[in-house]
């Protein structure tokens, strides 16, 4: 199955905590890291729900 990289470009830092929580489910926690994740609809989710947090890397 494909995988996509997926970077945390926001912090977490006054935002709600249910996209804190969504953050951590990604197993993002620190500003630009990456994290490779099987391209899954309950990813592209859960990244569609953070947006301004985090980006989708190319290659």
């Amino acid at each position: 199955m494909a995988t996509i990289k997926i970077k945390q470009i926001g912090s977490p830092i006054r935002r709600p905590e249910s996209q804190r929580k969504i953050l951590i489910g990604l197993g993002l926690n620190k500003m630009h890291k990456v994290v490779e994740r099987q391209d899954t609809p309950e990813v592209r989710g859960a990244v569609a729900k953070v947006p301004h947090l985090v980006e989708i890397v190319e290659g």
